[in-house]
């Protein structure tokens, strides 16, 4: 059916229409590698909304013609751009669109050509907030964009009616996961657990996730922690109209990749690249008898990686799956006929990918979830970087849990020394962000060491190390045992008086399940006899805990050195043994004369100088 013509009334309104260009770009690296085009200047065209447009067109069965010129409007500008070989363009399809009765195939390809631009340029973005009408045609709609090299995303995805059905059926290239889930996520366990399960379900499938709407700095470590691989928003930049403000790289993000890597999170990645294979891919649209060549030439591979001509991996292809023609008595000569076509493409399956600079913990979830897999393509900055496979995946963790054990105390099998000295030089030096450091140091421990004997003494120090790690177990703290009776906790962005909250708890529960670890008698007392340093007899309340907590607000001015920090704990233990509450706590904030405030008894008061 031929397209209806546009009048002059809708040829104004869309010359009305510009185009801003927002990045998506790398969470580990900040390379930038697509652009979202979002519309603007829909006021201009008579229309209180983005909606609106788009209904009126589709109101006066339009909405095609009008969705191919607004193809061309945004398409020529990324054109422009200079970089466009290596940059996609996200453009969000009308879903109605998909049961137009005039489309036809084709119209697309002739854009990108007419402007230069390669086939896999374009990523169509579907939103899951509109119900299609016949899912049967929009898919098959799809699967020929597919079949052309463009991409397909899920937009807004957890926010409208398709769900799970929608990823089963469409089989997204990506999934752009709803601001709505990605806003406070830190703060919010639900949405965590939310986003961790598409992100694995995404990985599963092979597909790419992107977080949209990321605006904090909170927001993007969560993010980065789950392991959403793209995220967009104003953390990285705001959408752009004048295309000279976009950038390769964003220097923020790249910045925060690179602090991780020298506070020892690249170890994975080193791990990881000594231990990827590098089986050469094949492209996408190669003949089918050069699979079969490669298959009869090298016995020991049963797979190869497919990418495209960008090398982003498509899936695997398995020499299992050409058998069937192999072995067939017009196998061969089928896959000559043209009309069944000799390109690979109808024999790719697609195949769980994860970024280089993922943990490998998070790689061996994606594995554990199929145990039909042989490994997983790992790619960087999603481009094809080799395979790994399942045996190598083992050997990456237990060369890490090595590693681990070199740095965990012997006894409680927590951080030792080196990684809290890592973890505090990582805090120290974000000045943006707010951390608290708790110092635990047990009360008579000694006396009760002499008692009991050093084997009941370990028994107490496991007790609290356990206390300590059911307090841990959330992605913003950090636990340590510096040794003995001495114990460490970071806290990354909750207020102090939570953190105290926090401490106290865990301080009473202590005292409270210490006593079953003394006789009858000492618990009736309250109390047991023992010798003091000087050899004399003397008597000791049970066993309680003192701490003390260093809060570093976030937005200081000032960057203490470990030393600093380690002087100050040792002073104020001593404030906080001979306190009621076994807890000292201290703020330091800078004014015009670098002031320490400490927190005693309820209220904040000045120290007069800096702790130092």
């Amino acid at each position: 059916m031929p397209m209806t013509p546009l009048d002059e009334k809708w040829l104004q309104r869309i010359s009305c229409i510009e185009y801003a260009f927002q990045p998506i770009v790398n969470i580990h690296t900040g390379f930038c590698y697509g652009l979202e085009a979002l519309l603007r200047n829909y006021e201009a065209a008579g229309f209180d909304s983005i909606g609106a447009f788009f209904d009126k067109a589709f109101e006066d069965r339009l909405l095609y013609r009008v969705d191919l010129m607004l193809r061309e409007k945004a398409l020529k500008k990324l054109s422009l751009l200079g970089w466009n070989r290596q940059i996609k363009l996200f453009f969000n399809l009308d879903n109605r669109v998909l049961d137009s009765e005039n489309y036809r195939s084709g119209n697309t390809i002739e854009l990108l050509s007419r402007y230069g631009l390669p086939r896999n340029a374009l990523c169509f973005e579907i939103s899951e907030k509109h119900e299609i009408h016949d899912p049967g045609e929009a898919l098959r709609t799809l699967d020929v964009y597919r079949s052309q090299g463009f991409k397909i995303a899920v937009d807004d995805y957890g926010a409208g009616f398709a769900g799970l059905k929608l990823l089963y059926y469409a089989k997204p290239d990506f999934i752009k996961i709803d601001r709505f889930f990605i806003s406070d996520i830190s703060k919010d366990p639900n949405k965590r657990l939310f986003v961790s399960s598409i992100v694995n379900i995404a990985h599963l499938m092979g597909s790419v996730v992107i977080a949209e709407g990321v605006e904090t700095r909170q927001e993007f470590f969560s993010c980065r922690d789950i392991g959403c691989d793209l995220i967009q928003g104003y953390f990285v930049a705001h959408p752009e109209i004048d295309i000279c403000c976009l950038e390769h790289r964003y220097k923020a993000i790249e910045e925060l990749g690179e602090k991780d890597r020298r506070n020892g999170s690249s170890e994975d990645k080193q791990l990881i690249d000594m231990e990827i294979e590098d089986i050469e891919p094949v492209e996408c649209n190669c003949d089918i008898f050069d699979i079969f060549e490669r298959f009869r030439s090298d016995q020991g591979v049963t797979f190869l990686p497919v990418v495209n001509d960008m090398d982003e991996p498509l899936g695997v292809i398995c020499e299992d799956s050409l058998k069937q023609y192999v072995y067939s008595q017009f196998g061969t000569a089928l896959l000559q006929n043209p009309a069944f076509g000799r390109t690979v493409s109808r024999f790719i399956s697609r195949y769980p990918i994860a970024d280089i600079n993922t943990p490998a913990e998070k790689i061996l979830e994606i594995y554990s979830r199929n145990d039909k897999l042989e490994g997983i393509l790992i790619v960087e900055n999603l481009k094809y970087r080799g395979f790994l496979s399942a045996h190598s995946l083992l050997k990456v963790l237990n060369e890490k849990n090595i590693a681990i054990a070199r740095d965990q105390n012997p006894l409680s099998k927590l951080p030792g020394n080196t990684l809290i000295h890592e973890y505090v030089s990582q805090a120290i030096g974000d000045l943006e962000s707010g951390y608290a450091f708790i110092y635990f140091d047990f009360d008579n421990f000694k006396p009760y060491n002499d008692k009991y004997g050093f084997r009941q003494g370990d028994r107490v120090i496991l007790l609290f190390a356990d206390m300590l790690k059911t307090r841990t177990q959330f992605p913003n703290r950090f636990a340590g045992h510096i040794g003995g009776d001495d114990f460490f906790m970071g806290v990354h962005g909750l207020p102090v008086e939570r953190v105290l909250k926090n401490v106290l708890r865990i301080a009473r529960q202590f005292q409270v399940d210490v006593e079953s670890f003394y006789d009858p008698e000492a618990i009736r007392k309250g109390s047991i006899t023992a010798e003091n340093r000087e050899g004399e007899q003397q008597t000791f309340p049970l066993l309680t805990v003192s701490a003390v907590i260093l809060e570093l607000p976030a937005g200081r001015k000032s960057r203490y050195s470990n030393e600093e920090i380690s002087n100050i704990m040792a002073r104020q233990k001593k404030i906080a043994k001979k306190s009621p509450e076994k807890i000292s706590i201290l703020c330091l904030t800078e004014n015009s004369e670098n002031h320490v405030k400490r927190y005693e008894g309820g209220l904040w008061a000045e120290t007069g100088k800096r702790a130092s």
